[in-house]
């Protein structure tokens, strides 16, 4: 410090320049809250921007599906109907064996892929978490490795299979063949999960009396439930918009499922893409999956993020 800076320190009485500084700090802490009301603010920004980026799609195919068919069709596209109409919608109603008949068919095979692969998924989870048998590490291993297996390259051995089985073009048999290849990414989760639960909470269940099937229900279950929303929801997801399976495994046209009726859909006189009727079967299609995700994006954030620190 110079003298000059020592004369002057001196020469201020101590009151004053204890507000000095606390004036001081009281400007930078206003400098700091203006640069963090800032920051949230940009970051607040982007998160909408990004929003509406990714609902934009959505939002304009379910706005499209409620104009006139022709105007759903028109070229240059209308921006603005010149009145809103349900005729897509009753269109689609009535097309081939009618929209319910094709919902009917994807809710069943998605409900069955969801509810067996649960079931495979939590005992095949819960083996690999809590017994000790040779091989163990190895067969998991495997296991994980399917998931690198392309579904294009086996359609035709399970093609075969399910005709060997008598199963070929049923609702049954698609579900099977959805469930063999979300049973994988399944039985992951779930393992992470019951990895997580503490095996003394196990112990103590056992001590009172409990059998080990019915700790696994009444105790272990609740307690790996973001596990199970979040496999439910993987297998459900992709059960109901698979397509390439549906399409090639499906003969029968009153067992197509929604994605494989939009698509025999998607082309109507001449060839003319028939945009109002698509628009409405995708906004039908998107409804369940959205319902879903936001009814239990709790418990599938939570089970996303556990699976990835165990991982």
């Amino acid at each position: 410090m110079t003298k000059q800076s020592l004369a002057y320190a001196e020469s201020v009485p101590a009151a004053t320049a204890a507000a000095l500084a606390s004036a001081a700090r009281g400007r930078f802490a206003l400098s700091r809250r203006a640069r963090d009301s800032l920051g949230g603010t940009l970051y607040y920004l982007a998160c909408v921007l990004l929003t509406l980026i990714f609902l934009f799609p959505i939002g304009w195919s379910a706005f499209t599906s409620f104009y006139t068919p022709t105007e759903a069709m028109a070229s240059p596209p209308v921006y603005w109907p010149s009145r809103f109409s349900v005729q897509n919608y009753a269109n689609l109603a009535q097309y081939g064996h009618g929209i319910w008949r094709y919902l009917w068919n994807s809710a069943s095979v998605t409900l069955l892929t969801v509810g067996m692969t649960l079931v495979l998924a939590t005992l095949g989870g819960y083996g690999f978490s809590r017994f000790r048998f040779p091989g163990r590490n190895l067969i998991f291993v495997v296991i994980l490795a399917t998931l690198m297996i392309p579904f294009q390259s086996i359609l035709t051995p399970l093609f075969i299979l399910l005709r060997i089985l008598h199963l070929q073009d049923t609702l049954i048999g698609l579900a099977l063949v959805y469930t063999t290849f979300q049973l994988p990414f399944a039985v992951f989760m779930l393992r992470n999960a019951f990895d997580a639960v503490p095996r003394e909470v196990e112990e103590a269940s056992l001590l009172d009396g409990c059998t080990p099937m019915r700790s696994l229900l009444l105790v272990m279950l609740p307690l790996v439930k973001p596990g199970l929303v979040t496999a439910g929801l993987f297998a459900f997801f992709g059960s109901w918009n698979e397509l390439l399976a549906a399409l090639i495994l499906m003969g029968d046209a009153k067992n197509f499922t929604l994605p494989v009726m939009l698509l025999n859909a998607q082309s109507g006189q001449l060839g003319a893409v028939n945009w109002g009727l698509m628009q409405a079967g995708i906004t039908i299609s998107i409804l369940p999956c959205a319902v879903l995700f936001l009814l239990l994006q709790r418990y599938y954030i939570n089970g996303l993020i556990a699976g990835a620190v165990k991982a």
